[in-house]
Order: C-alpha cells, then sequence, then structure tokens
C-alpha cells in the first residue's frame, strides 16, 4: 500500500510495531479475537513508527463527502477488489469471526448501533482482514482518533484525515511466525477500521480511502 510518508504500507513486511492484544489472534483467523494477552507467542519484535515527517500536499488535502457503501464491492477500487478476490479470497466467509480492532472502547463504538458495513477476506485459516466501514459524527471521529494514539498507534495526517497503524510479528509457541496489525483512518464523515493477521495486500486501507472519500 502506498501509506503517507511517515507510515509504513498496512499489510507488508517491514518495520514491526507493537499490536496491543493481537498476539493470541495469531492462533486462527477464523475464530473470535481472544482477550489481550501474550502467551501466544515465544518471541516478537517490535518498532515504533517513525515521527515528525511533514505530510505532502496530496495528504493535507480536504476529502470530498463520505457516503457509507451499500456492500463490499462498492468499497474498493476494481483493481484492488481483483487483487483481494486472487490473494484473500473469499470476501465474507462466515468462518472469519476476528473484530476489526482490539481496542475496548472502539468495539463498543462498533457495537453501538452505529450504521456500518463490515467486510472480511479470507476463510477459515491462519490469515485474514476484517473490515468495518462507519459513519462518525465529529465528536465520534475524535475520540477514536484519541483512543488510537493512547494506545500506542503511529498516526499522521492522509488524505484530509488520520491514517493510525499499529503491528506485531513474532513466532507462536507451534514455532510459526506470524504478522498481525490494525489500520485505522478516521476522516470527514467516516471511520475505517481494519485487523489483519498473515495478509500482504499493499495500499488495502489507502485503496479504501480513494475509494470512498475520492
Amino acid at each position: 500500500m502506498a501509506a503517507p510518508p511517515s507510515l509504513r504500507p498496512l499489510l507488508r513486511a517491514g518495520v514491526a510495531l507493537a499490536l496491543a492484544g493481537s498476539v493470541a489472534l495469531a492462533a486462527s483467523a477464523c475464530r473470535p479475537e481472544p482477550a489481550p494477552s501474550a502467551s501466544g507467542a515465544r518471541t516478537s519484535t517490535a518498532t515504533p513508527l517513525p515521527t515528525g515527517v511533514t505530510p505532502s500536499p496530496v495528504e493535507t488535502m480536504r476529502p470530498d463527502a463520505f457516503a457509507l457503501p451499500s456492500a463490499c464491492e462498492l468499497a474498493y477500487s476494481a483493481p484492488m477488489f481483483a487483487e483481494l478476490e486472487t490473494a484473500v479470497a473469499p470476501l465474507n466467509d462466515p468462518g472469519i469471526t476476528m473484530f476489526s480492532t482490539q481496542q475496548p472502547a472502539l468495539l463498543e463504538l462498533l457495537d453501538s448501533g452505529i450504521p456500518s458495513l463490515r467486510c472480511t477476506w479470507g476463510g477459515p485459516s491462519e490469515y485474514g482482514i476484517a473490515t468495518t466501514i462507519t459513519e462518525v459524527d465529529s465528536a465520534q471521529a475524535a475520540a477514536v482518533e484519541a483512543d488510537l494514539r493512547a494506545n500506542g498507534f503511529g498516526c499522521a495526517e492522509h488524505a484530509g484525515g488520520v491514517l493510525c497503524v499499529i503491528e506485531q510479528r513474532g513466532i507462536t509457541q507451534d514455532d510459526l511466525e506470524y504478522v498481525s496489525g490494525e489500520s485505522h483512518f478516521v476522516g470527514d464523515g467516516g471511520w475505517v477500521a481494519t485487523t489483519y493477521l498473515n495478509a500482504e495486500v499493499e495500499g488495502y486501507t489507502e485503496d479504501i480511502v480513494a475509494t470512498l472519500w475520492g
């Protein structure tokens, strides 16, 4: 993914970032995410995101009005949707039950009944993506961003909003390497929350932002 200069691409091997409470997620993408625990991994590495990078003019442009898509097929550009169908199919398999975030306060907001669309990729296996696209007002958007920053996410301006990411790599007790993380975009009128496990799709969140905000 073509992340802003101060953020590494979502779902791409590279700089490792700490993901609080997601180590246990490496056990299976098809099970509900467990409570935060470090017992699922023997080793892990984490590196904070770089700071102090000034966004480019493109990143600071205000987005167009956000409209919640009526179907997951409308949340991605045609090239990205085709790539996902090839690399991380299927779309919306009922076996993918992981949440779109590990943060309790944000899960509570997603469960509050606000308008949202859930899209998942992958089947019952050791990989998957879970995304929830949600309508939020300015107060809710500010609360989401504040929660992400308070929980160690690396955040930077992107496309008129804020893109926050966090990632962890490690080895499970079964000696299997894993990568898991979250990516969130908070923009004018909307919020995109994504959790992923062992799924590398460059430009994933950025594509949703470009598609829905223009």
